[in-house]
């Protein structure tokens, strides 16, 4: 067996498989730097490129006895632009600039195709319109049937297809496209571990996705949408999982909101005992340098003061130059405040010490247990992960062992902040057989040595889902 050692931070790091990071070769040094969970983005590559980078990352799994998280990222509705007769225009502010639904038509210097006739309904004068990430805005003048004429305001020049935001304004397309369909089945028959919703706006779009899905994947739905922080209750309850995408939020609220929604979101995420991703530009410059700006460490930094289970890289592994590199920075940054008392203390402050079930109270006081013992791990056996994950809610100091028969939880789990979880069929109708087994494991895996303590959770009678009753403190054996 190939041995790796423990990670030395409970935050998970995601990692984005791009054509920087496809190979066998490029996927295992960026696991070995620290990546807990692989990103495959559907609006690039091909099925056969996605499906070959899956058989890799299940042969790094076997390899290193470790379980390994994939994320599907669905496309999702995005919004976007014609083509320009020659790639590209330039314009100034003042300008007025036509956007019409002639998609046979090539673009010029007055006009260009907006394909989109869910958009042109809710568009009306005086409404903004955001373009390629923000870089270009304009304010709609005059509608017709068919095309609205816009103001420039900001921005010099615009190129083929570049995205399109309507800020504040609810847009009737369903969340997953066509060619999401055809990827969700994909993805599914690949065996991911999650799938990523993107543009989710309100709960019937959860819904639907769930209705696809069918339990074959756990769901993580992405925040980004002003529409979705208004329903954000909602979608929490209907959803496995969430990530805040802050690029297309960034740019359809203000930006100097995006610090306290983020607080918001990470903060009711976690009540609800569910992981939450924070992702997006999070070391850009790595994409081109070597080292991250002072900005973007603090960005880093501050999701994981906020308590956020993960972090997530996008073009840093994906077609950057400095993919290990940023890996490994992220892995020293959230190492770097773990290890700050500021940040043991805040997360102390906001531990959920509500019990709403008997599961919830051992959770609660395996934690409490293993911090006046001075455990090094907690152990929780479960069939369902339910335990594990109100175990991680809780952002204990030690890692979190998960010990379940199901390889669909083993592999959702990996996106939760501190577990390390592992597959075992052992069904001992003994308490004391679970400690042994537990001990064993615990040595192979690097997470505890003879002699050390740990706190583990099981239920009588075993291997039924929801029925945690039973805490026990035990030593690593021999």
């Amino acid at each position: 067996m190939t041995s790796l050692r423990p990670r030395n931070r409970q935050t998970k790091i995601l990692a984005t498989v791009g054509p920087a990071s496809n190979s066998p070769k490029q996927l295992k040094a960026l696991f070995e730097a620290g990546v807990d969970v692989f990103r495959l983005n559907f609006s690039h590559g091909t099925h056969k490129d996605h499906a070959k980078v899956v058989r890799s990352i299940r042969a790094m799994e076997k390899k290193y006895k470790r379980n390994i998280g994939i994320v599907a990222d669905m496309q999702g509705p995005k919004l976007r632009l014609g083509a320009f007769k020659d790639g590209a225009v330039d314009i100034k502010p003042g300008q007025i600039f036509r956007f019409d639904l002639k998609s046979d038509m090539l673009g010029d210097n007055t006009r260009v195709s907006l394909p989109h006739p869910e958009v042109m309904k809710v568009l009306s004068e005086g409404s903004l319109i955001y373009l390629d990430d923000g870089k270009v805005r304009a304010r709609i003048k005059k509608k017709g049937r068919g095309w609205v004429e816009a103001k420039i305001i900001a921005g010099s020049k615009l190129s083929d297809r570049k995205g399109l935001n309507v800020p504040g304004a609810v847009i009737p397309l369903d969340a997953l496209t066509e060619k999401d369909r055809t990827d969700l089945r994909a993805a599914l028959k690949m065996g991911v571990d999650w799938i990523a919703q993107s543009f989710v706006q309100t709960a019937a779009d959860v819904k639907m996705a769930r209705r696809l899905i069918r339990g074959r994947a756990a769901l993580m739905v992405k925040i980004e949408k002003p529409s979705a922080l208004e329903h954000l209750d909602e979608i929490i309850a209907l959803a496995d999982g969430v990530m805040l995408a802050r690029g297309d939020l960034g740019i359809e609220i203000p930006a100097q909101k995006v610090p306290t929604v983020q607080k918001d979101v990470v903060d009711k995420v976690r009540l609800a005992g569910k992981p939450i991703v924070v992702a997006t530009q999070m070391l850009e410059s790595m994409i081109e340098s070597p080292q991250p700006t002072r900005a973007e460490v603090s960005d880093v930094a501050t999701a994981v003061f906020d308590g956020a289970d993960a972090v997530m890289l996008s073009g840093e592994t994906a077609v950057g130059a400095y993919a290990v590199q940023a890996v490994a920075m992220m892995n020293s940054i959230a190492h770097e405040v773990e290890e700050d008392n500021k940040y043991r203390q805040t997360m102390d402050r906001r531990r959920f010490r509500e019990a709403r079930n008997s599961s919830d109270a051992i959770a609660a006081a395996a934690h409490n247990v293993a911090d006046n013992i001075d455990a090094k791990v907690i152990v929780s056996y479960t069939v369902s992960g339910s335990t594990a994950l109100r175990m991680a809610r809780g952002r204990p100091t030690m890692p979190i062992l998960c010990l379940t028969p199901n390889k669909d939880v083993a592999g959702r789990l990996t996106v939760s902040f501190g577990v390390t979880s592992k597959v075992t069929g052992e069904h001992v109708e003994d308490f004391t057989g679970h400690a042994r087994n537990a001990s064993r494991i615990l040595k192979t895996l690097g997470l505890a040595r003879k002699g050390n303590k740990f706190v583990m959770t099981a239920g009588m009678p075993f291997g039924q889902p929801g029925s945690t009753n039973i805490l026990r403190i035990a030593k690593v054996e021999t």
